[in-house]
């Protein structure tokens, strides 16, 4: 290779893993395994390593992590830098690592522990009281998260041994059963569903609203001592057992050694029970235990001298791919499963790997009775890597889509620009439970008691097929108390009467609860502004539905679908008998109006009211609600920690309110 190659070579690795760190750090969507991830920076440090003359200040082997997103929260100086760690790959090289440190400080004791798979997250405390959390960030400032971090119930909020000031460090990170309970409820409110564990607990972190961190319930172990004013602490472990006395939730089964054998035999136990974890862990940390002796060793730009990071190799096999089964998620998306002869990887029985869609398939040319690659990602999620080409049995042909979906034979749509499949059938029996608790939520009919724990009975019990049967519950009271479904009587009650309520509720409620695809509660609130009601809209063309404001072709589509099925205008007609409002009263509002005929949106945490107040009082007096900013809206009103709308708002000119300044506009 000349030397024109070589550069060429170096400067696209380092643009390639700018990208990925950006994903990783910032975006918290990875593209790619942590694996092949480290194999494109060891490829550039060996190639810095041979060509030291084209090693920069700014290419990622000398840098740390990704940037501090700004918009996330404020930025705050590290009073200690967090360094990742130097990454190793076989024994040789723990054994290498172990062997200069020796030879430098004599006989240090190496502790070993469990690296977690997740978001680093520095504590700070003052007598004792904790007043500050901040992210890794680029390694010397990084994002405000103290509010997040009060609602993460193993952060401590009080020392009891209370040191002047005290820093440390830790992981933040997502259990196995917190990520499952996640995703399935991102499923059931058709929101993005998470990849892994560590992107779930780096996206939650950074969220703007505490309340979903609570409700998500992220953990957090400790893994270092930062700084420590007024107590003397002389190594690592001595650090642990004063953090524990505290409350402190630090790295457990930790092993202290001083030998090559008794270090790579701590390393073989993790790695040996990793599986078993109920949390993902990417490798096994090893480190001086002195602090006095880490102070000899120093600091790189990026690493700390004193400590590596063991990575395991992935654990992969070769099986041959039986079928492809089709299962139908609760928000209509098709999801291939590759079914294949049973495998062990990390010590379980794996059968079964998720294909995630059909550009995925065609990507790796998958095929049923070909010999596939199987790995597990993150330690826990089983994937298909490949496929051994040289094994295809004979008349093997490509994997297709079917044209219908497998449960419902309903026409499946395939939107444009986008991978997935979907049954569009909102009365498709796979998506019953998740289209009900649409239909019942608070941004739709919002019929309280009816929820998560209920609907799932009253589906087995046979009491509802569609949602026109939620307004016959009051037919069959007495079986609703006999099998406790609600609770007792007046808990029975209390529902039956929620439902009669509900029939009171805007058309724009009801619209939002039927579940058409790409119609949510601010484009169902102009779809009805704009056609009065539900029998208007069901006879609208395509053209009419997109001279809505944010009503684009695709929707449009869904929406003239929607109604142009026969069982959709049969519980139409069901639920109109019942008593629901169709239509909406036709108001006259003055002319000059402060409200009548302005577009407003809402962004940041409102004070006074709720989004759904605020919405209300605008729509009452003619105003328009929008999701999003366009050239269109007349005003934005802004709350607390207002984010990209806000910002798009300021590029526009558009104007801003305050919740004071919106409250004038009312007045008016």
């Amino acid at each position: 290779m000349d030397i024109s190659q070589v550069k060429a070579e170096i400067l696209q690795l380092r643009k390639e893993i700018r990208r990925h760190n950006k994903k990783y750090y910032e975006l918290d969507a990875p593209e790619i395994s942590d694996y092949e991830y480290d194999k494109l920076m060891t490829r550039l440090k060996e190639l810095e390593a041979a060509y030291p003359e084209f090693i920069t200040p700014t290419s990622p082997t000398q840098l740390v992590g990704g940037s501090a997103r700004r918009e996330a929260g404020k930025l705050v100086a590290h009073d200690v830098p967090m360094l990742s760690l130097q990454d190793v790959f076989s024994r040789e090289e723990v054994e290498n690592f172990m062997n200069d440190t020796i030879e430098k400080l004599g006989a240090p004791e190496f502790v070993v522990e469990e690296k977690i798979d997740g978001l680093s997250m520095a504590l700070r405390y003052e007598d004792g009281k904790f007043i500050q959390a901040i992210t890794r960030g680029d390694g010397t400032q990084g994002e405000d998260v103290t509010e997040n971090a009060l609602v993460i119930e193993d952060v401590v909020k009080n020392l009891v041994d209370a040191p002047k000031y005290f820093e440390i460090r830790g992981e933040v990170y997502m259990t196995h059963k917190n990520f499952l309970a996640t995703n399935d409820r991102q499923e059931k409110l058709g929101l993005k569903i998470f990849a892994n564990p560590r992107n779930c607990a780096a996206g939650t972190l950074r969220q703007l609203d505490s309340r979903i961190v609570r409700e998500r319930k992220l953990s957090m172990f400790v893994f270092n001592m930062q700084k420590i004013d007024g107590v003397e602490i002389q190594s690592h472990v001595e650090a642990y057992d004063f953090m524990a006395k505290n409350g402190v939730k630090i790295i457990h089964a930790y092993k202290v050694c001083k030998s090559f054998e008794e270090v790579w035999r701590a390393i073989e136990e993790i790695g040996e029970r990793r599986e078993n974890l109920g949390y993902d862990i990417d490798g096994a940390v090893v480190k001086v235990n002195s602090f006095a002796d880490r102070e000899k060793l120093g600091a790189t730009s990026k690493f700390p001298r004193w400590a590596v990071a063991y990575k395991y190799p992935p654990d992969e096999r070769e099986t041959v791919l039986k079928k492809i089964e089709l299962s139908v998620g609760r928000t209509g998306r098709i999801t291939p499963t590759a079914v294949f002869d049973a495998v062990s990887l990390n010590g379980t029985k794996v059968e079964r790997a998720t294909l995630h869609n059909q550009d995925f398939i065609d990507a790796l040319d998958i095929r049923i009775g070909d010999t596939i690659k199987v790995y597990k990602s993150g330690e826990i999620i089983p994937r298909v890597s490949g496929v051994v080409i040289s094994k295809r049995p004979e008349n093997s042909a490509p994997f297709k889509f079917p044209e219908t979906c497998p449960v419902c034979n309903h026409k499946l749509e395939r939107e444009e620009s986008a991978a997935d499949f979907r049954c569009v059938n909102p009365n498709c029996p796979a998506q019953l439970e998740n289209h009900l608790l649409n239909f019942v939520g608070r941004n739709a009919m919002d019929i309280k008691g009816l929820g998560e724990t209920s609907i799932p009975k009253l589906i087995s019990e046979g009491l509802i097929k569609t949602v026109a049967d939620i307004y016959k519950l009051k037919n069959f009271r007495a079986d609703l108390i006999d099998k406790k479904i609600f609770g007792r009587e007046k808990a029975t009650d209390n529902v039956l009467t929620a439902i009669e309520e509900s029939k009171k509720n805007s058309p724009a409620k009801l619209l939002t609860g039927l579940g058409i695809f790409g119609v949510g509660s601010a484009a169902a609130r102009d779809l009805i502004q704009h056609f009065g009601g539900l029998e208007e809209l069901s006879k609208a063309t395509l053209e009419e539905l997109q001279t809505v404001p944010d009503i684009g072709e695709v929707t449009a589509r869904h929406i003239r679908e929607f109604f142009d099925d026969a069982d959709n205008l049969k519980i139409l007609e069901e639920l109109k008998e019942r008593g629901l409002t169709m239509a909406e009263e036709k108001k006259v509002f003055e002319e000059g109006s402060a409200i009548a005929g302005k577009s407003f949106v809402l962004t940041g945490k409102l004070e006074k009211f709720t989004r759904d107040e605020a919405s209300k009082l605008i729509t009452e007096r003619g105003g328009l609600v929008k999701g999003s900013v366009s050239k269109n809206t007349d005003y934005v009103i802004v709350g607390d920690k207002a984010g990209s709308k806000l910002k798009k708002a300021q590029e526009l000119g558009i104007k801003t309110l305050s919740e004071e300044e919106f409250e004038k506009l009312l007045a008016e």
